[in-house]
């Protein structure tokens, strides 16, 4: 990785992304709870909130929007995804180039690796171009760190996990996203595994308030630079008070609890 490759979608070294690529990767389940979020303008209006440093979406979904927000969002452009109708070996298609996601001015690109699946080569493969691409034009590299596959009996392992963040690393990456392995003390391990490579949290699916912060502030704690999370924000009846809350998680490493309460006195 090249030193502030990451500045782009970084404040203050630490790194709040907003992921939207679940209309691909999930389908239309995802907005259910909350109608409102499968409209990618409301998206697109949450990605202005201060806590957030990057938005990651779909080529599709970037050129349809982006350009109303250039100016106040920063794009995390996500290159490769692949449908949950999808029931083969893990895999993801590549379905953007560094070249292009650099011509619709992102800041950084994403990219998911499945370590682990028979896929694993091809998808290496993929992500060294997409890496080398991605350096050619100033771009951050963040990739999606999820080990999978026929062969892992337990991808959600803190072992598991912490060798996904070593992916991170040993591929290029600037940042890697992972999912938190139920510690702070697993965190910590992957944090240790992936070496100047920052790594993020995975927001996972939605939980209660109080549970999802706890999750964040351990993982801050552990050395994580923050995290990348899509539903729970945008399923809530109320993102922009979950994103207050995380602002005070991440940003000033408040208790989960106060943030609730400042969160509570913003609405």
């Amino acid at each position: 990785m090249l030193p502030h490759a990451a500045d782009a979608i970084s404040r203050d070294g630490k790194s709040l992304i907003l992921a939207y690529d679940h209309g691909l990767e999930h389908g239309p389940v995802d907005f259910e709870p909350n109608p409102a979020t499968a409209d990618p303008e409301r998206l697109f209006e949450l990605a202005t909130h201060e806590a957030v440093t990057a938005l990651a979406v779909q080529k599709g979904v970037a050129e349809a929007y982006y350009p109303d927000y250039e100016d106040d969002v920063n794009l995390l452009l996500k290159l490769n995804g692949t449908s949950n109708l999808w029931r083969g070996e893990p895999n993801s298609a590549v379905n953007c180039s560094a070249e292009y996601a650099a011509e619709l001015g992102a800041d950084a690109v994403g990219f998911t690796v499945y370590g682990g699946s028979n896929h694993e080569v091809e998808m290496a493969e993929e992500f060294r171009e997409a890496q080398e691409g991605a350096r050619e034009h100033d771009m951050g590299v963040v990739m999606w760190s999820y080990p999978r596959g026929q062969g892992l009996r337990n991808d959600g392992s803190p072992e598991v996990i912490s060798y996904g963040a070593r992916l991170g690393l040993e591929l290029g990456a600037d940042l890697v996203k992972v999912k938190y392995p139920g510690s702070a003390e697993a965190m910590g391990d992957a944090v240790k595994m992936a070496g100047p490579t920052q790594v993020v949290m995975s927001g996972g699916t939605m939980r209660d308030d109080e549970a999802f912060l706890r999750n964040v502030a351990d993982a801050i704690d552990a050395g994580a630079t923050g995290l990348a999370v899509g539903r729970n924000v945008f399923q809530r009846d109320d993102p922009e008070r979950i994103l207050d809350a995380l602002e005070a998680v991440v940003f000033q490493e408040v208790d989960p609890a106060e943030a609730l309460a400042i969160a509570e006195s913003d609405d």
